[in-house]
């Protein structure tokens, strides 16, 4: 249960931060090194309970590596869910459930690549910095995996709206900055780029199991 606290709990703030900061009056330019800063702590405040995923692709990429039990897939995916729609609901409640104008369709193809690719560089960074034997110990992983984040949303953002992550997907959808025809798009792009994470990172150390 502890686990899923963590989860719910760094879910939360990475959802919440991302909400401030892009719904108007937003963090303009800044608003990526807020959210890579935001994920930078929680995962330094969480590691070492549940492991840090706040992501249910990066939860899927730790499994099909070998480091998260099964059993604990639900409860992960569960926790990370229900912070993102939490999150989201506080967000429109702060800034008083402004009216947003419509969002853009995105465009399938470089949208569903931007997002594999941003979710692949992430989960490949996390399974590298925080689950290998060669890298155990760092302290320097929270920051690491923080501006992983902070450079792909500057780099693919404006593709795709840089989720690279299941439930941040959601929460641009309840938050009205994504529209619901395009939850597949995130949800192919973000699954497919952290199971091909977890297969490359098996692939390149196979001694460590």
């Amino acid at each position: 249960m502890k686990k899923y606290i963590v989860e719910f709990i760094g879910t939360f703030v990475l959802v919440l931060t991302i909400g401030l900061c892009v719904i108007k009056p937003d963090a303009g330019g800044f608003a990526p090194l807020a959210i890579g800063a935001a994920l930078m702590v929680v995962i330094y405040a969480g590691g070492h309970i549940s492991g840090a995923h706040y992501n249910p692709a990066v939860t899927l990429a730790v499994t099909l590596r070998g480091r998260c039990k099964i059993s604990d897939v639900p409860g992960y995916l569960v926790a990370q869910i229900a912070a993102a729609v939490v999150a989201s609901l506080t967000v429109l409640y702060f800034k008083g459930n402004p009216e947003l104008p419509a969002p853009d369709a995105l465009k399938v193809g470089p949208a569903l690549l931007a997002e594999f690719i941003g979710t692949f560089v992430l989960a490949f960074v996390i399974l590298n910095v925080a689950t290998s034997k060669k890298t155990a110990g760092n302290s320097n992983y929270g920051l690491v995996i923080g501006f992983t984040v902070t450079a792909m949303a500057y780099a693919l953002g404006g593709i795709s709206k840089g989720a690279f992550n299941p439930a941040v997907a959601l929460s641009l959808i309840t938050m009205h900055l994504a529209k619901t025809g395009d939850l597949w798009i995130y949800l192919v792009g973000n699954l497919a780029g952290g199971a091909l994470a977890a297969g490359t990172f098996c692939f390149l150390n196979p001694d460590d199991k």
